[in-house]
């Protein structure tokens, strides 16, 4: 399986109420932020057979607005194995039920998203680091499993910004 982890776009500061901050949406830079990995994924001509995302709504938002830009047009599947409380044992069980399907999107929090990362690469849990909207490709066929690329959004929108600059020469009108 080819298991794209894609950490929930920028939702702004976190609030220290638990119950208020389950409800934070993303926020302006998020939403492009989103846009911007769902470019990336269709330039690489990526279709997933299935979204699943942690049942916040940041990451639910992330997930519909990336899957809508990559034309994902199936239900996201929502599943505690990737809210922020979740362990590596939870995940490794929602990988067993996922495995049928040949490409799929995560998308979750950190600090545990890292950390189910570094599990599926190496038993010894190695850590790295995944920003706000930063995503991965793990191909999961064999354990430990092999990281393909791993893409973080300020790349994403300076590849952006270099492509879209006007190929055109500068020409005066004196």
């Amino acid at each position: 399986m080819n298991l794209y982890i894609l950490r929930h776009a920028s939702a702004g500061t976190s609030r220290p109420n638990p119950l208020i901050d389950v409800k934070r949406p993303l926020d302006k830079e998020g939403k492009q932020q989103c846009i911007l990995v769902g470019n990336y994924l269709n330039a690489l001509k990526v279709h997933f057979d299935m979204v699943v995302s942690s049942p916040l709504k940041r990451a639910l938002q992330t997930a519909s607005l990336v899957g809508t830009e990559t034309g994902y047009d199936g239900k996201i599947m929502v599943s505690e194995a990737l809210a922020p409380g979740a362990t590596v044992a939870h995940f490794e069980k929602l990988l067993v039920e996922l495995a049928k399907h040949e490409t799929v999107l995560v998308v979750g929090h950190n600090p545990n998203l890292a950390t189910f990362l570094g599990a599926l690469l190496a038993p010894s849990r190695m850590n790295i680091r995944l920003r706000k909207g930063a995503i991965a490709r793990v191909d999961t066929t064999r354990r430990p499993g092999i990281l393909h690329w791993l893409v973080d959004p300020r790349i994403l929108r300076g590849n952006y910004a270099s492509v879209t600059k006007s190929s055109r020469r500068k020409t005066s009108k004196k």
